[in-house]
């Protein structure tokens, strides 16, 4: 431990007593070590969870930088003016090895720089530890999660694999370019050559990275649609796949407004359910084109990072309720083009109950019939028992002396349609008029068969008690009626007066007007039977709401061909008309709104500082009814932390470019605490900086991108997002986070100092390699995870044993990693030590 490169000057134990910026309190020194290091621990826990904070305003301002859109002209093929569509100017691959890479590793970064400059341009190991360290965990711990964390039955693979094939390659080269430098080209010296080929191979992967997303193709290309596929971000060749542009068509306007056809179509299957509110469909209406619309890595990294401190979510939160309806209309992935959606409509068609109900509403007899039957159906769920109640009450017919009182139970046996029930009339021998009592219907309530069965439109029949025995004459009932476009079913009566003897029947057909069949109602024909009895009987004709605002319409229903003795009537024909709902302009207007205001508030970015103090001050961003618990706990935690971030100049200030150099700076600031308190810390606990950067400082660093993946993973159709850019990303660290600091010590020792940068190879080495062992065996079994049937040929998910193997297997490469690292930290492993002849003496 004597040996050990000191991150700052003075022995070993200086390092717990002053670093850069701390400590504050000049008299700690008397302090007790156990409680010193208890705060310092609880110090760099609250910081790691600032430095996520400011990191997701740098990310904001990542994501309002890259956002930025060109229009696009496409020809319509007709003499009006083309289409115009807003496209992102920035590459995906580009944003994601530059910016985006940066927004998620500058603490890291900024660290390594930071520790270089603070100990006078000279070398430590606290900032390339936290490098190696953080690329362990994220190549290793993260893709094991990722891979675990897929539901059962289900996997992502990576859909750009020739820009992962190249990241991969970079990242692997990057560390046995890190090892070359430190054991083989220079020992324990950078040269200032060395360090600057090290910062250019980042723009090197760059260009390689995007010429891969291009498919190896240079020049200009002829803008042909597969080429705008290409573009736009979708895979070239992928069956079956629609492109971005086609996407954004459906979900957007020219101007980025929300679609109102789209919205529309998306509200018709939401009408299909009960009890869904106005204000419910815009949040599921919010959702959808949220999931619609494709995220990069830095979304799902801002909204872990928001749901860690309790500040606002960029998704909708859904309730139980909707989260079920949700589910059901999500079928497809693109709105409108919502597929098959199971409706649930009114009682009369449910399918998971039964529903139990008269044949007819009015029934007629003779007064002399003596005993008849009335018919009680079942339709809808049959292979249940379910057991009803029959029971009479008086009209002006009375019981005892003109029919027998009715009080029955009857059961249907599973699949059983009908039952019959038998009704007696008692003949006085007396003239009377026309008179008529009423029959009931009730669900007997026996427990499990109440809850399976419910009656439908006709629970009540009228019985006529008549005196003559004519067949009757038919008729509808009205010459016309008025429906609402979403009444879903018109009801037409057909009544039969002057008689009720015998069965007849009449036939019916609709005949098109203004309304025409299929598009505004569901015509045809058909034969109307009524039973020996009956009064009423309806014709039911579906009416097809398109919620398109339209005036009113109408058709025609006539009855013809009388059958079994009976007549027609007077009014043979009947108009409906179809009247577009009144407030249909205002509730869809309605929906635009507040659909809107959803979208809104789901930006991970604000334009204004009073937009980012109001979601600063308030718990969950000001949606405190779907904030929980640990939302106002987090909050509470991280007030101070958020108040202070909220003061940084908005994205939506000179394009973010402000917003982004801001907290840049504010992301160095505070890295340059946290570099010092696990220094400290570590100190005090007795570990080495190499240790305490592999441990403490890289899990607290990555422990944001831990959860982003898991959400990316589980939340996406592919695994680009969840582990895709780990390679990239891991590789950015080096030739940034090593090759600026090397660059700046370099020329700072050649330049003023006149002699190399020296620059121990130690533990750095010993970790490096250990890495490119691990990492080695981890692309291995990713890529044959990929191609093997037996892990379900994708990179995460798969069958459940090799799933659980694979993750197991990743975890044991980090513990394997951090045991070895350090073992050889603390001077158990002895790797390839260094000549003191060979630096003048210096170790």
């Amino acid at each position: 431990m004597d040996n050990e490169t000191l991150s700052f000057s003075g022995t070993y134990n200086d390092r717990c007593y002053k670093a850069l910026l701390l400590p504050i309190f000049p008299y700690e020194r008397s302090w007790n070590t156990g409680v010193r290091a208890g705060l310092y621990f609880f110090g760099l826990m609250y910081c790691f969870m600032g430095v996520a904070i400011v990191a997701d305003v740098f990310m904001s301002a990542i994501e309002k930088i890259t956002s930025k859109t060109k229009k696009l002209y496409l020809s319509t093929g007709k003499d009006s003016e083309p289409e115009v569509f807003e496209v992102r100017i920035w590459n995906d691959t580009v944003a994601n090895l530059t910016l985006m890479a940066l927004g998620s590793s500058a603490p890291e970064i900024l660290l390594s720089c930071i520790e270089v400059i603070g100990n006078k341009f000279e070398a430590g190991d606290l900032g390339p530890g936290t490098i190696v360290g953080s690329a362990a965990f994220n190549l290793l711990a993260i893709t094991g999660v990722c891979i675990i964390g897929i539901p059962a039955g289900e996997g992502r693979s990576i859909r750009l694999i020739k820009v992962f094939l190249v990241t991969s390659a970079f990242s692997m080269f990057a560390y046995l370019w890190l090892y070359m430098v430190l054991e083989l080209f220079t020992p324990d010296y950078i040269d200032l050559w060395e360090a600057i080929l090290t910062f250019l191979f980042f723009p090197l992967m760059v260009v390689i990275a995007w010429w891969a997303d291009r498919d190896w193709k240079c020049g200009k290309r002829t803008p042909v649609p597969t080429d705008q596929q290409i573009e736009l971000g979708v895979a070239n060749g992928s069956p079956g796949a629609e492109t971005m542009l086609e996407k954004q068509k459906k979900l957007f306007t020219a101007h980025g407004e929300v679609n109102k056809e789209a919205l529309i179509e998306f509200y018709k299957e939401l009408r299909k359910y009960p009890d869904i509110s106005d204000s419910d469909a815009a949040v599921l209406a919010a959702t959808k084109l949220i999931d619609s619309q494709p995220h990069s890595r830095m979304w799902y990294r801002i909204g872990a990072v928001r749901g860690m401190a309790g500040s606002k979510k960029i998704h909708p939160i859904l309730s139980e309720k909707l989260r079920e309806v949700y589910d059901a209309v999500n079928q497809s992935p693109d709105v409108p083009d919502l597929g098959q959606v199971p409706a649930i409509v009114t009682d009369h068609h449910h399918n998971e109950k039964s529903i139990v109900e008269f044949h007819s509403a009015s029934f007629a007899v003779p007064e002399n019939i003596g005993k008849f039957n009335i018919t009680v159906v079942r339709h809808g769920r049959m292979d249940n028992t379910v057991r009803v109640r029959i029971e009479s009450f008086d009209g002006s017919a009375k019981a005892g002396s003109d029919y027998v009182q009715v009080n029955e139970q009857l059961v249907f046996g599973p699949y059983a349609k009908e039952r019959e029930v038998s009704i007696s009339i008692i003949d006085d021998n007396q003239w009377e008029p026309d008179e008529e009592f009423f029959l009931r219907l009730s669900v007997i309530d026996d427990g499990f068969e109440k809850r399976d069965a419910v009656l439908g439109r006709l629970p009540i029949m009228e019985i006529v008690i008549l005196n003559d025995d004519n067949p009757g004459v038919i008729s509808f009932k009205k010459r016309g009626i008025l429906v609402k476009e979403s009444c879903n079913i018109a009801n037409l009566e057909v009544e039969r007066t002057n008689g009720a003897d015998g069965e007849i029947s009449v036939d019916w057909k609709t005949i098109d007007g203004s309304a025409k069949s299929p598009s505004d109602f569901q015509g045809g024909e058909g034969t109307l039977t009524f039973k020996h009895g009956e009064l009423v009987r309806t014709i039911e004709i579906p009416i097809v709401d398109d919620l398109d605002p339209e005036k009113d319409e109408c058709f025609e229903v006539e009855i013809s061909n009388p059958q079994g003795g009976c007549t027609l009537g007077r009014i043979r024909k009947l108009a409906v008309t179809i009247s577009n709902d009144d407030d249909f302009n205002s509730v869809m207007q309605r929906m635009m709104v507040m659909t809107s205001s959803n979208l809104k508030s789901m930006e991970v970015h604000k334009e204004t500082w009073g937009e980012q103090l109001q979601v600063a001050l308030t718990v969950n961003g000001g949606d405190v009814e779907n904030a929980t618990g640990m939302d106002y706990v987090m909050h509470f935690l991280t007030f101070g932390w958020k108040v202070i971030f909220a003061l940084i100049p908005p994205p939506g200030i000179m394009g973010g470019w402000l917003c982004f150099f801001s907290s840049l700076v504010a992301i160095g600031f505070l890295t340059a605490i946290v570099g010092d308190l696990a220094t400290i810390f570590g100190c005090l606990i007795g570990l080495t900086d190499t240790v305490t950067a592999i441990t403490f400082v890289a899990l607290g660093t990555s422990l944001p991108d831990l959860f982003a993946s898991k959400a990316a993973a589980t939340g996406e159709k592919y695994a680009d997002n969840a582990i895709g850019n780990v390679t990239g990303s891991n590789a950015v660290n080096v030739f940034l986070g090593l090759g600026l600091p090397w660059v700046l010590a370099s020329i700072y020792h050649v330049a003023i100092v006149g002699d190399r940068f020296y620059y121990p190879a130690g533990s750095l080495a010993f970790s490096v390699f250990v890495y490119a062992i691990v990492a080695t065996l981890a692309l291995i079994l990713i890529l044959v995870r990929r191609y093997a049937s037996v892990f379900g040929k994708s990179e995460l998910g798969g069958p459940t044993v090799p799933k659980y193997f694979s993750g197991i297997f990743l975890f044991t490469l980090w513990f394997l990693y951090i045991l070895l690292s350090s073992l050889q930290a603390y001077g158990y492993i002895h790797f390839l030590a260094p000549n003191p002849e060979q630096h003048g003496g210096k170790v």
